[in-house]
């Protein structure tokens, strides 16, 4: 099984999601060297590039040892994202995704993310200025629907696949839901059932067992794993050997684990300088840590860290 994307093959169709404050160039390159195929930028504001908005460019950024990258676009008008799609085309980037999944009420409040799934015109409008405008193939990630009143996951797909669209990617949820309760897998399935073009299938892939289990129940010609990576940049190697030889890995070593953070903290220090750095590497500490022995106490120290001199002492004394 592969998965291609205009030009870009993918072996196993192992994805990284985008997300937000997560899925920087530091860490997409962290699980490139884990196993990830291809990853997804953190979302960006076509307005925002539009305008020369100067947070966009570190969102940007990209590094030939990541491999496969897209960059993903938010924005709801037409001429916009097309114009803006058309100038990102010209950059490294293996595809454009548009974002119309994400929950967040100020994107939504806006028309933007999921808020045209409630409007399948102008997200038809939207793809079919971008399609004509860029030269890379243009992907699209959307839910199973606004909420349980309006599921439209199937003729959203079908619309996108219309406008010529390279591939589709359905979070299994409404977006009411948020990231709560279960991913539906099913309609994944039938989005799968519906269209030509490539699926990819995302939500509740937090092990290696999940990936697999995802790509059978669905059919989908590839995995998205987005909160299951979190702190756990190694489930992607875990996913490719239980994909190829069936057996499931050991997680990785206190030893590994401390290493893994170190070098992520100071990647992070190099990229975003050292205070705003380890600002974020406390959530990231947070995520790696999670489930271990007395995690509450070491949460709260956690939170302390100031300086890459802070985290080396914790990680050495701590983990």
């Amino acid at each position: 099984m592969s998965l291609a994307v205009g030009d870009t093959v993918l072996k196993h169709g192992i994805i990284l999601a985008p997300m937000a404050g997560v899925t920087d160039l530091p860490f997409r390159l962290l699980c490139r060297e884990q196993g990830c195929e291809m990853a997804v930028t953190e979302m960006v504001s076509a307005k925002a590039i539009l305008y020369g908005n100067k947070n966009t460019g570190e969102l940007l950024r990209t590094d030939p040892d990541e491999g496969p990258v897209a960059v993903q676009l938010f924005g709801s008008d037409p001429d916009i994202m097309g114009e803006i799609g058309a100038r990102l085309s010209e950059g490294p980037y293996a595809a454009v995704d548009v974002n119309m999944g994400c929950p967040v009420p100020k994107i939504v409040n806006n028309g933007e993310g999921s808020a045209l799934m409630r409007d399948p015109k102008k997200a038809e409008a939207v793809l079919t200025s971008m399609v004509k405008a860029c030269k890379k193939p243009v992907t699209v990630k959307f839910r199973k629907g606004f909420n349980d009143k309006s599921v439209n996951a199937v003729e959203f797909a079908k619309m996108a696949e219309s406008c010529g669209a390279a591939a589709v990617a359905v979070h299994g949820r409404t977006r009411e839901q948020y990231y709560s309760g279960q991913a539906d897998w099913d309609i994944i399935r039938r989005v799968k059932e519906a269209v030509k073009i490539p699926v990819i299938g995302n939500g509740d892939i937090f092990t290696a067992r999940d990936g697999k289990r995802m790509l059978e129940e669905t059919g989908c010609d590839g995995i998205m794993v987005a909160r299951g990576a979190k702190g756990n940049p190694w489930i992607f190697r875990e996913l490719v050997h239980f994909l190829e030889t069936g057996e499931e890995l050991s997680p990785p070593a206190p030893e590994e684990r401390r290493e893994m953070i170190l070098r992520h903290g100071r990647m992070l220090a190099e990229f975003k300088g050292e205070r705003a750095a380890m600002r974020e590497m406390r959530g990231h500490m947070a995520w790696y840590t999670k489930g271990m022995p007395h995690s509450a106490s070491l949460r709260s120290q956690i939170n302390q860290v100031e300086s890459l001199e802070d985290m080396v002492r914790l990680l050495e004394e701590r983990i």
